[in-house]
């Protein structure tokens, strides 16, 4: 299956334009993270590589992947449950904010939603008074879809 060749030509300029490539494999693990809906770890992507693409890629490869992905700010990284998701951003011409993350502990989707900057500076007021310095602003948190929710009543 593949993504929307709108993200998939946005990503593609996207790199262009920081004078780097989106290799076909590159391609491949972008490509997989905006058809499933839901975060992928590295093993689920090498299979699903494996399966719609016939790419034989090794952990390591698919690592390096995502980790050129993410700094060119195409997937984001969830750290509470070590998965990717392809950026809900892609085809946007705005600057983007702080990601936050909701995670449907049932189904696995997740939703990038905007964290207005206010939000962010009193949250990393508040980490200041503890004597923290903020490392990262990306929020996760865990809940239930709507489809999910009306699957428990």
């Amino acid at each position: 299956m593949v993504a929307s060749n709108k993200s998939l030509e946005r990503a593609k300029s996207q790199c262009d334009s920081s004078n780097v490539k989106l290799t076909p494999k590159r391609e491949a693990v972008l490509n997989a993270l905006l058809v499933n809906q839901k975060a992928c770890s590295a093993y689920e992507l090498i299979d699903y590589c494996r399966q719609e693409f016939d790419l034989n890629l090794s952990a390591m490869s698919i690592y390096r992947i995502l980790e050129f992905l993410k700094q060119q700010q195409l997937v984001h990284k969830l750290e509470v449950t070590n998965k990717y998701v392809a950026c809900a951003h892609i085809c946007c011409d705005h600057q983007h904010g702080t990601p936050q993350f909701v995670i449907c502990e049932s189904c696995h989707r997740v939703e990038e939603v905007h964290i207005s900057q206010e939000v962010i500076s009193a949250l990393e007021e508040n980490i200041k008074q503890t004597g923290y310095s903020l490392k990262s602003p990306q929020l996760e948190l865990i809940g239930l879809c709507e489809k999910c929710q009306s699957n428990e009543k």
